[in-house]
């Protein structure tokens, strides 16, 4: 039984909670309705730039037919590709294109050119630097979702300061806000007495539409809380160092990093081979069928060729499947022996690694494949309507309170936000 003092108590820090919800997700709420509705859409940034190329990703299964070797089908495109092989995709899916990547001299590009081929034809299909109006519009989504913008101002706003940097810092600080106003919420949601829990589970379509955006901001919430919390969480990783220091620290993953190593003279890099071609390699489905022995469940496989004077090549195999986890294993094998060196299974690696290799995957939603996709574009549908609803239950408060007489003293006047 509740005694007097102990239900003034609750009610004190209810009402400390729930101005604390209110002001972050004021102050933060235009913010958040930019950044909520970019990463709804961001979601299926993949799937959105395959679909708007689908004659480079997509090709038609030609009945009976099984794949070409993949020495048969870059001697066959040789003549497309530019610079020096540096890694394939191979898909399990039946209908997708081989991808070759490729790097020229010169190339400033963080993973060069990918080129794409028909694994039935050896046809040529283009490559990854033709124009992409999808991938255009994608971009400058994530710019908004990530720096307002603010990236494409050239001129600094605010002194000194990076315009990418001030955006990174404001979508930064209202992800924390955002964060702090998720847990807050479970507090304010769960009622003191079990028996109005089933209440707070339902949506009251047939009221007044005051309790209807009441409902929608508390009851969505509450069942999307857990994928909100873990997108808030992460969101700060990428704007503020000592985020993601703290984050990695509490993790146990944390390193110092080290200092640049100086460039080597031009003397010493030309000595040593530059490119794959140098050394004679098996065909691609002896090492893949080396990985299998190791892997043995179906996949697509992304094959890292030696390069520079390296003599392993890495074979990362993703799992297939509308619930395949997003993460993928590995096996370095040697190029020129077949020798499996190494075998790294993501399951088998610490928890608090597998969380910090995931980082991104948990914010994106990019965890268990279609499955946590789906989940993540629902719950940040959520997200995008939360600043809405939330501020019209403030205004509606504001309403009532002109309406009414003070409340007498000592009587709760907190309602659940």
């Amino acid at each position: 039984m509740n005694t007097p003092g102990t239900n003034l108590s609750w009610i004190t820090i209810r009402k400390f909670v729930n101005d604390i919800h209110l002001w972050a997700g004021l102050i933060s709420g235009i913010v958040l309705l930019i950044v909520c509705l970019t990463g709804t859409l961001y979601v299926y940034n993949t799937e959105i730039r395959e679909w708007a190329a689908s004659h480079l990703y997509r090709v038609e299964v030609p009945p009976g037919q099984t794949r070409l070797a993949v020495e048969t089908i870059l001697e066959n495109g040789q003549k497309y590709i530019e610079g020096d092989i540096t890694g394939l995709k191979i898909p399990y899916e039946a209908n997708r294109s081989l991808q070759v990547t490729a790097r020229a001299e010169g190339d400033l590009s963080r993973f060069g050119t990918t080129y794409f081929f028909n694994p039935y034809t050896a046809a040529y299909l283009g490559n990854s630097k033709e124009p992409n109006p999808a991938a255009e519009v994608m971009g400058k989504l994530f710019s908004l979702h990530r720096w307002l913008l603010l990236d494409k101002i050239e001129e600094p706003l605010i002194g000194g300061l990076e315009n990418r940097k001030l955006g990174s810092y404001i979508t930064g600080s209202a992800t924390i806000l955002f964060t702090i106003g998720v847990l807050t919420g479970l507090i304010i949601w769960v009622p003191r007495k079990a028996r109005y829990w089933r209440k707070g589970l339902k949506i009251k379509f047939d009221s007044n539409w005051k309790r209807i955006n009441h409902d929608l901001h508390n009851t969505l919430a509450f069942y999307s809380a857990l994928v909100l919390f873990l997108m808030g969480v992460t969101g700060p990783f990428w704007s503020f160092p000592w985020y993601r220091e703290g984050l990695q620290k509490t993790l146990g993953t944390y390193q110092e990093r080290r200092e640049a190593k100086p460039e080597k003279s031009a003397a010493t890099t030309n000595a040593a081979p530059k490119e794959s071609g140098a050394m004679a390699l098996f065909p691609m489905e002896e090492y893949v069928e080396v990985a299998d022995l190791a892997l043995g469940y179906k996949g697509s496989y992304s094959i890292d060729l030696p390069q520079k004077g390296a003599t392993d090549v890495r074979i990362s195999k993703k799992r297939a499947g509308f619930f395949a986890p997003a993460a993928s294993d590995q096996v370095v094998v040697d190029a020129g022996t077949k020798a499996v060196k190494q075998v790294a299974l993501f399951r088998d690696q610490p928890f608090n690694q597998r969380i910090s290799r995931s980082i991104k995957a948990l914010h994106v939603g990019d965890v268990y494949g279609s499955f946590s996709k789906l989940l993540y574009f629902i719950s940040c549908l959520i997200a995008t309507s939360l600043p809405v609803t939330g501020t019209l239950i403030w205004i509606n408060k504001m309403k009532k309170k002109k309406q009414t007489r003070k409340p007498a003293k000592g009587r709760e006047t907190v309602t659940s936000y």
